[in-house]
């Protein structure tokens, strides 16, 4: 028993009375241990010791850092620019790109056309309700001149997004004519 309450007091544990079970606690250690500085200046001691973090390293410490390294970047910047490539024509499209295959009908050569007909996909989808409302039938087969639209406006789609893979001298025409 003796040896027991021995080792408990030196790992900081008390020993009830009567029993075996040991309750920790805890104990600040002697700051003027030279054993105890000399592991805290190598960096090996624990969070209860030394300077809290909150507020000195968070509000005035990491700011500084922070703004040191963007201003070494923005200065490295401005003092030593490197570009990475030539720099950028918007008005000169090479001509062996392509866009993702739902805006193949929409690509064409002529920027004017390819703006305007980006901008009647919406716009045709906004007149849908007021053109289903004309005709009170929901059939389409008794209402021919949306089902033709429909019909036209789904092939020249399909014309326009095969055109877009193929050459420029032949994509509109498909090398048909």
């Amino acid at each position: 028993m003796n040896g027991t309450k021995r080792s408990a007091e030196a790992v900081g544990c008390q020993s009830t009375s009567g029993s075996e079970e040991f309750i920790p606690t805890t104990k600040k250690r002697d700051l003027n241990d030279p054993v105890l500085r000399a592991k805290l200046a190598k960096g090996m001691g624990h969070n209860y010791y030394g300077e809290p973090a909150w507020p000195n390293d968070l509000l005035y410490i990491f700011p500084v850092v922070i703004l040191g390294t963007i201003a070494c970047t923005v200065g490295l910047a401005v003092l030593e620019p490197s570009m990475i490539g030539e720099p950028a024509n918007p008005f000169a499209t090479p001509l062996e790109i392509l866009p993702e295959w739902y805006f193949y009908p929409v690509f064409v050569p002529n920027k004017l056309l390819g703006v305007l007909l980006m901008a009647s996909v919406p716009a045709s989808l906004l007149t849908v309700p007021f053109r289903e409302n004309v005709n009170k039938f929901q059939n389409p087969f008794r209402r021919p001149v949306a089902t033709t639209v429909f019909a036209i406006g789904t092939a020249v789609a399909i014309w326009l997004g095969i055109g877009a893979t193929l050459h420029i001298e032949v994509s509109l025409t498909l090398g048909l004519f």
